[in-house]
């Protein structure tokens, strides 16, 4: 599996501004002009949609955070599971022995 962002990019004509381009009787060049609005968004190529711990959508952020993106990434397993990095550390954290993925109960070790 690719742990990586996958970024979706589309360029939106939104209007003519001009007619026909061309040459006008004058020989004047009346070219198009367009206004263009560019659209993103990126997503997690995750196996899932949303956490298996805090239950939050992996397009936005676990609750410890206000923002998604950088400061709040996907972690996976060597399960391929994958849970905000604030869910999984206080996960394993919690954990009184040797941690285990809360999906599989595999033990829980950090894809590398």
């Amino acid at each position: 599996m690719n742990n990586s962002i996958i970024y979706t990019f589309a360029i939106i004509h939104c209007c003519q501004l001009s007619s026909f381009a061309g040459l006008t009787k004058q020989g004047k060049d009346e070219s198009q002009d367009f206004t263009w609005h560019t659209v993103a968004s990126w997503t997690w190529d995750s196996q899932d949609e949303t956490c298996g711990i805090c239950r939050m959508a992996f397009d936005g952020c676990c609750p410890d955070c206000k923002l998604p993106g950088d400061d709040c990434p996907l972690i996976w397993g060597t399960c391929n599971h994958a849970f905000h990095l604030h869910c999984i550390l206080k996960w394993v954290n919690s954990q009184s022995s040797q941690a285990h993925c809360p999906m599989c109960r595999r033990e829980w070790q950090f894809k590398e």
